[in-house]
């Protein structure tokens, strides 16, 4: 495989003299052979490295036998534990965002912003709640002016949270706005340029640096004005909302979108104004991650130390939104990233403060701890360009009585903890699974459970369980059990669930010669003992972390397992295993599922998911392990709504719209629905 190295310290691609260069900035560089780049003649894509430095970065072949050689950039603190990225800190009004200061909660508010006195109530009420900052749409020259009022009416009633002007297309609204609201957010897709409408796709290095020019020339005023005034400024790029001439460079990317927000960025570093934060948000959070990482990349290149707002924008209501912001947001906060977060729901704005704070929660306690596992090296992981790594699927054996190629899904398979009081209701426990039932007989259908759990198997007299079990068996889903109860009282086909010791302790030999094995791992042993896998043919691994184990973090053990794995050609599937605690809220179990098994799926890395939680309602359950694998963009097994959340831009009540368009499309699984 070609590799290389090269300084870290780079701009990206430029043209450049000695008849080398090219005429855009991206993240790989086209090789063969590192001579070549050195040497070579002919035109090549090379990095120029315009920061001399003594660090160097790995370049890699983005994949087995390619030409693309893709550099290792760093993009967080640590591999290995969470260590919270080191920032400036950025002052917003009285609020202060940055590393040495606690992860801030914001939202937006959805009123009409020329309505001073319900958009005063809304900011009230969203302050009562406890967020930290709030945003506040800002169209044209009436808002503007609605937001004095607005300001002076809440310091009269001693609310003096910060305020954020939100400005699209209008940079005379900014500069209006910019004398009395303590931030402003500019989308550089729209503030000097037009959102992308595809009528220039070409644009020649001529072209790129009019518009450049035009850009620098419109957007100065309002960064001179906020560093007067002492006003911070987020620049946020949007995916869904590049310009012409980012699009024709770089395509609807991540990289388009920092390259985007960086020409902004570039413009405030020339006029010595600091005061700003950076966001990337995009509706699928895999590009979301994406962003933000190459957006963190670029930024320990150039030496730039500027804080994040995190947010998954158009995430939805209700546990869709939730689990999708927890993808989003929580993989970040796991690396730690993010220093201000929004999560984005469909619904009333002090809605989104609860779910917000548990966030932020998680993402402080992970960072305040450290959690994380002994160091390792990582060399397989892709952090800025999505490959998943598949796991083989069973395959079925000579002899075997039932085919077990349907205990997993190669889109990803949800498995689900069953106890025995689920078996004596049988058609009941069938429609729990998601199964068809045609004669009482079940039947796997598209959201159908793969496998199940039974820690505890029915007596081997209880005939009506086992013909409950042997029904599921027959109609290929997978049946797990612990090895002790496999041992005294087993079942005929029944998958044995084991762990390391009784692995290295042959205990598994005494069951029937053929028996399926899966098998229970942590991710943080020592790799000698992970060296009994080489020995086993296990169907699945379940990686199985305890929460309880406070300074180890789920996220880093499994990217040590993975790394272990692919060092030694292991290709076994490996399910995400996450036991909650009892009495655990909701919310948490959600948030806390899109953010240890959501952090893994989006770098491609697991095959499914198996959640328990004591006492929890199990179609709620089953439910949200098949929507952290459709947020993850694997199983689509429903309708998938991109919904706004909401501001004062919306004059039509959208939460009550979007309830009407579920109603009316939610039997359509596979389709994308945005409202």
């Amino acid at each position: 495989m070609a590799t290389g190295a090269v300084p870290t310290s780079f701009s990206g691609l430029r043209r450049m003299d000695c008849n080398l260069g090219s005429s855009k900035s991206v993240d790989f560089v086209r090789v063969s052979d590192m001579q070549r780049i050195k040497y070579g003649r002919r035109k090549v894509s090379v990095i120029r490295n315009s920061n001399p430095s003594s660090d160097i970065a790995e370049l890699q072949a983005s994949s087995e036998g390619s030409p693309l050689l893709v550099p290792r950039q760093k993009y967080c603190e640590s591999i290995h534990k969470t260590v919270r990225r080191k920032t400036c800190t950025v002052m917003v009004g009285n609020v202060a965002l940055g590393s040495e200061h606690p992860i801030r909660i914001q939202t937006m508010t959805t009123t009409d912003t020329k309505d001073v006195a319900a958009t005063v109530e809304q900011v009230m009420k969203i302050a009562d709640k406890g967020a930290d900052i709030v945003r506040i749409t800002v169209q044209g020259k009436r808002e503007a002016d609605a937001c004095f009022e607005i300001k002076n009416s809440l310091v009269q009633k001693n609310y003096n949270i910060p305020l954020v002007a939100d400005i699209h297309f209008a940079p005379s609204v900014a500069l209006r706005v910019a004398e009395c609201f303590d931030k402003i957010r500019v989308n550089p897709g729209n503030f000097a340029d037009r959102r992308a409408q595809f009528e220039k796709l070409e644009f020649t290095d001529e072209d790129y640096q009019k518009e450049l020019e035009h850009i620098e020339q419109v957007f100065t005023p309002l960064v001179e004005k906020c560093k007067k005034y002492g006003r911070a400024m987020r620049i946020g790029t949007n995916h869904g909302s590049l310009s012409d001439r980012i699009m024709s460079y770089y395509g609807d990317s991540p990289r388009g979108m920092v390259e985007s927000a960086f020409e902004f960025a570039r413009i405030c570093r020339k006029l010595d104004y600091h005061n700003f934060v950076f966001s990337m948000k995009a509706s699928n959070p895999i590009i979301m991650v994406q962003a933000y990482r190459l957006l963190v990349a670029e930024m320990y290149v150039q030496g730039w130390d500027y804080p994040l707002h995190l947010g998954v924008t158009e995430a939805g209501e209700g546990e869709d939104g939730r689990m999708k912001s927890a993808i989003g947001i929580g993989t970040l906060l796991q690396d730690g990233l993010g220093d201000t977060i929004r999560v984005s729901l469909t619904e009333p704005p002090e809605e989104e403060i609860d779910p917000c704070r548990r966030l932020a929660n998680l993402g402080m306690k992970a960072s305040d701890l450290q959690q994380g596992v002994a160091p390792f090296e990582e060399k397989h992981r892709h952090y800025f360009d999505f490959q998943r790594r598949t796991g083989q699927l069973p395959v079925q054996k000579e002899g075997e009585e039932v085919d077990y190629r349907g205990v997993l899904h190669r889109d990803g398979s949800v498995l689900m903890s069953v106890s025995l009081d689920q078996l004596k209701t049988p058609e009941l426990f069938y429609k729990s699974l998601a199964a068809k039932l045609v004669l009482g007989m079940p039947f796997k259908d598209l959201a159908t459970v793969d496998s199940i759990l039974l820690r505890e198997l029915p007596p081997v007299d209880d005939n009506d369980a086992r013909l409950t079990l042997k029904r599921l068996v027959d109609v290929s889903m997978g049946v797990i059990t612990p090895l002790s109860e496999q041992l005294t009282k087993p079942l005929p086909n029944a998958m044995a669930l084991v762990n390391l010791k009784e692995l290295s302790t042959g205990a598994y030999k005494l069951l029937p010669e053929g028996t399926r094995l899966v098998v229970s791992v942590r991710g943080d042993e020592p790799y000698e003992d992970l060296e009994i896998l080489k020995e086993v043919d296990a169907t699945m691994i379940l990686h199985d972390l305890p929460l309880t184990e406070e300074k180890i973090s789920r996220v880093h053990a499994a990217r040590r397992l993975f790394e272990y794995l692919s060092d030694n050609a292991l290709n076994l599937p490996v399910i995400h295993h996450i036991q909650f605690p009892k009495g655990i809220h909701r919310d948490d179990l959600v948030i806390g599922a899109g953010t240890n098994a959501g952090a893994l799926l989006v770098d491609g890395l697991g095959d499914g998911l198996l959640l328990e939680a004591p006492e929890q309602d199990f179609d709620f359950l089953r439910n949200t392990s098949f929507n952290l694998l459709q947020g993850c963009r694997m199983r689509n097994t429903k309708t998938e709504y991109v919904s706004c959340p909401s501001c004062g831009r919306t004059l039509f009540d959208l939460q009550e719209i979007s309830a009407q368009i579920r109603e009316k499309t939610s039997h359509l699984p596979g389709v994308s629905v945005i409202s």
